[in-house]
């Protein structure tokens, strides 16, 4: 992971963190939320457990030394995870931690790690949330197609030292004043009737991909007129603004659905490192998110499924990378405290 952080560090923060600081903390006004619109439970003890699992899936995209256009998958082998939550007031708390079995056999798929730490907060209008998440452990799918080494019964190419690393800020400001993120996901607050807003989503990001010092794309598959092509890290850091459309509403009474999408450009500062050679581009990316929540909630208990999807990028002349991180989560929890 050391070498997703070389290639970004120090003159690059150094000229993006002021205007990323101004970006984050975007002018808002302060109006209160109607009390007939949302329940909260807030001042309640809340404890909650959740089942579900992530995924990162990455592709590579260029043409090789044949000039013909290759796509090389790149998956992760699935681990359900398992998590204790518990809110009341202020103070919020989850504790995680995958389970021993993956979806998919050690030996022809891998292991893969996972690290995911999430702190979400609100100020007035504004929702944050930072992020970490870091994969390591990764294989390329059907590699048989063009490694002898492979076959059918072992069709993919494993490649344990491959690793993902994304770093986030995000916030979130909502045209209407009602919106409220943890009414929205369910388990401190809920909906009584529709409703429906314009936001902007303000993002700081850096992503990126190592192999700890080896290429990222096999030799065979390599162009040697595109010294990208057999780079051992890839990294961007990402500044933007996407703006998105947000519904939510209840149906036979006790069933609350949420849906918010943001779509647009970012600004990046890219990077790639190969042995002797490193070089920093600016460039423009397309990103876009989608979350969904659907559960039945009603005071003294609820069930949520969760459902979160955003699609990162890094575009070279010569070569794209593009990462999607799928989020689902199925949740349950109690409110103590609550007559009915």
């Amino acid at each position: 992971m050391k070498h997703l952080f070389r290639t970004s560090t120090n003159n690059i923060f150094s000229r993006i963190k002021f205007p990323a600081v101004l970006f984050l903390l975007f002018p808002f006004i302060s109006i209160s939320q109607q009390d007939s619109v949302v329940q909260a439970f807030r001042d309640k003890a809340i404890p909650y457990i959740d089942l579900g699992g992530n995924t990162t899936p990455f592709t590579f995209m260029f043409n090789d030394s044949l000039g013909e256009r290759t796509r090389l998958e790149y998956r992760n082998n699935v681990r359900a995870i398992f998590g204790v939550g518990f809110a009341y007031k202020w103070f919020s708390l989850r504790v995680a931690a995958n389970l021993p079995t993956h979806l998919e056999p050690v030996t022809t798929s891998g292991k893969t790690t996972y690290r995911d730490i999430v702190l979400e907060f609100k100020i007035r209008r504004l929702f944050f949330d930072a992020g970490v998440h870091n994969y390591k452990g990764f294989f390329i799918k059907n590699a048989y197609n063009w490694d002898t080494t492979l076959n059918n019964s072992t069709p993919n190419l494993i490649l344990p030292r491959i690793n993902t690393l994304s770093l986030s800020l995000n916030n979130w400001w909502f045209s209407n004043p009602n919106i409220d993120m943890s009414a929205l996901k369910g388990k401190r607050a809920m909906y009584l009737e529709k409703q429906t807003s314009f936001f902007l989503k303000s993002m700081v990001n850096f992503q990126g991909v190592s192999n700890d010092g080896g290429p990222l794309i096999p030799e065979v598959k390599q162009n040697t007129g595109f010294p990208i092509t057999a780079a051992t890290t890839l990294s961007s850091l990402d500044l933007g603004v996407l703006p998105g459309l947000l519904y939510v509403n209840r149906f036979m009474k006790h069933w609350q659905y949420s849906a918010m999408v943001s779509a647009g450009p970012v600004f990046q500062s890219q990077f790639f490192f190969t042995d002797g050679l490193r070089k920093n581009t600016p460039g423009l990316a397309g990103r876009y998110d989608l979350r969904v929540y659907v559960g039945y909630n009603v005071p003294k208990w609820f069930l949520i499924f969760t459902s979160e999807f955003e699609n990162k990028s890094i575009s070279f002349k010569e070569l794209n990378y593009r990462q999607t991180i799928y989020i689902v989560k199925l949740v349950t929890g109690i409110r103590f405290g609550v007559d009915k």
